[in-house]
């Protein structure tokens, strides 16, 4: 499935060595903005193979005893209940996700601040939750003057009117759940507190993607435009950095329209010229230097910004995705001359629906399919019946196949599968009474206990991890979840799988 192509050894001396380079450089504090993901970044794992997706904690480890942490969530985020997709889990119970994660990893977090506060009932209720689990919460306001203002911005009734957040490390990291957290301006806000104290601190910023010294029309780098067509961003050459260096550089769209402003702004706030000539120097980012397989990672970004497109379909299908988002992903898929049966699992998974429609087989009018690449290359396909939705039978298929048991053997007892339908429909009020994901890895684990066929099959589940998945239909939440704790990478066409507004 894949050769490796990213030295994460490599890039974690790389980046240290970058970070230490920054913080040796202020007489004050480093305010250092995190964009992306520090754990769990199973996109830049995906695109660079071989990317450990936690490999950028194990950078704030070697810097721990001189770290504090700021976690920024948007007010108007947890108002509305905005969900981080990787996890489906909103952005105010990632938060707590992130204390737990940074625990984990021996580092703690007792700060977070709400971005743009004015009151909003849910944020007020987070804030409650956060102080009596003894959390210390702070809030800003929008920032008066801003984006245009910058003497207002830089004044008393600007950065000045939000209140200072005391830390004890040289190193203080600036996260959040997603973008638009507020985390360059609580970097900026403390810049300025700092230098009316007599401090003379420094921001810099450290995200993965783009990657700055690889071509802009890099697979990888146009990876990051299709992870973020719903939000419009798009590469640029760093022209500032070309004019100030004479080398070219990548940089977002974002980023190259705030620079000229974010200048004046440090400018003002330190009162000297900015020691940054271009968006790209603000940056640390050394991922650059960790990739050893260019082949190896090209391929693999292709195949993401295929695994993008159906993300986004099935999104704007489901009406939480808008039609501009999949205008650009399709524009870019013909940008890059791709197409979407380079994705082995789609044609796989279209063959055996119409298998499945030809044997007749289905439930209540509904024929799905599912198939999966498994880590040798094969290729396993399932539908759906009676007794198990689509995702359910390629799940039991895969790990059939990877224990060499024969397909006639039950892994999971027809009396338990009934036994569940029954519940569902007779109890729950279920119209599907037919076992998702979830349910199905309940029920293997209980046969486990009894079946030596079925721990067999069951010592096979991790081998699945990150292989990829496509399905005919849109999964239904029990699938999705269920793909989504095994880390299964799924696709799925944008359809549902029947004409009823609610199918569960």
């Amino acid at each position: 499935m894949g050769h490796t192509g990213f030295n994460n050894e490599l890039y974690l001396e790389q980046q240290k060595k970058a970070i230490l380079g920054r913080v040796n450089a202020t007489d004050g504090k480093l305010y250092l903005e995190c964009g992306g993901k520090l754990l769990y970044d199973y996109h830049a794992s995906r695109v660079l193979p071989g990317f450990d997706p936690n490999v950028k904690m194990k950078v704030f480890q070697a810097l721990k005893d001189d770290l504090d942490v700021i976690v920024c969530i948007y007010a108007e985020d947890i108002e509305r209940r905005k969900i981080r997709n990787d996890f489906g889990i909103t952005y105010d119970t990632d938060v707590f996700k992130i204390i737990d994660d940074f625990s984990d990893w021996g580092l703690k977090v007792n700060k977070v601040l709400i971005t743009r506060y004015n009151g909003q009932v849910g944020a007020t209720q987070f804030m409650n939750r956060l102080k009596r689990r003894g959390i210390n919460v702070y809030t800003h306001k929008a920032t008066e003057g801003y984006p245009n203002d910058v003497s207002t911005i830089v004044s008393d009734s600007g950065y000045g009117a939000n209140p200072y957040i005391e830390t004890d490390g040289r190193v203080v990291i600036v996260t959040g759940p997603g973008p638009g957290s507020g985390k360059l301006g609580t970097c900026l806000s403390q810049l300025y507190h700092d230098y009316r104290r007599g401090k003379k601190s420094a921001y810099a910023k450290f995200e993965t993607f783009p990657i700055w010294n690889l071509p802009i029309e890099h697979p990888v780098n146009k990876a990051y435009e299709a992870a973020t067509v719903d939000i419009g961003d798009y590469n640029q050459i760093d022209h500032f950095h070309l004019s100030a260096y004479g080398e070219p550089a990548v940089n977002y769209s974002r980023d190259m329209e705030a620079f000229p402003l974010l200048k004046r702004i440090i400018e003002k706030i330190t009162g000297q010229e900015s020691f940054y000539k271009s968006p790209t120097d603000m940056g640390v980012n050394r991922a650059g230097f960790g990739i050893v397989d260019d082949e190896a990672v090209s391929s693999a970004s292709l195949q993401e910004i295929i695994r993008r497109y159906f993300i986004t379909a099935s999104e704007y299908a489901q009406g939480t995705g808008s039609g501009e988002a999949l205008s650009r992903i399709k524009r870019l898929l013909d940008d890059m001359r791709l197409d979407t049966g380079m994705r082995r699992t789609v044609p796989a998974s279209q063959k055996a629906l119409l298998h499945a429609v030809k044997q007749g087989k289905g439930h209540d009018g509904i024929v799905s399919a599912a198939a999966i690449e498994l880590p040798d290359g094969t290729i396993i396909t399932g539908s759906n019946s009676e007794l198990m939705h689509a995702s359910s039978a390629l799940f039991l298929n895969a790990i059939k196949h990877l224990a060499g048991i024969p397909k006639g053997i039950d892994l999971i007892s027809p009396s338990t599968i009934e036994s569940i339908r029954k519940l569902k429909k007779d109890v729950l009020n279920g119209k599907r009474t037919s076992l998702d994901m979830e349910e199905t890895l309940i029920c293997l684990a209980m046969s486990a206990a009894q079946n030596p066929s079925s721990q067999a099959a069951m010592d096979m589940v991790p081998l699945l991890r990150n292989c990829e998945v496509h399905l005919t239909h849109l999964p239904s939440l029990g699938d999705m979840n269920g793909f989504r704790k095994l880390t299964i990478r799924v696709t799925s066409e944008p359809v549902f799988p029947s004409r009823n507004l609610l199918d569960e």
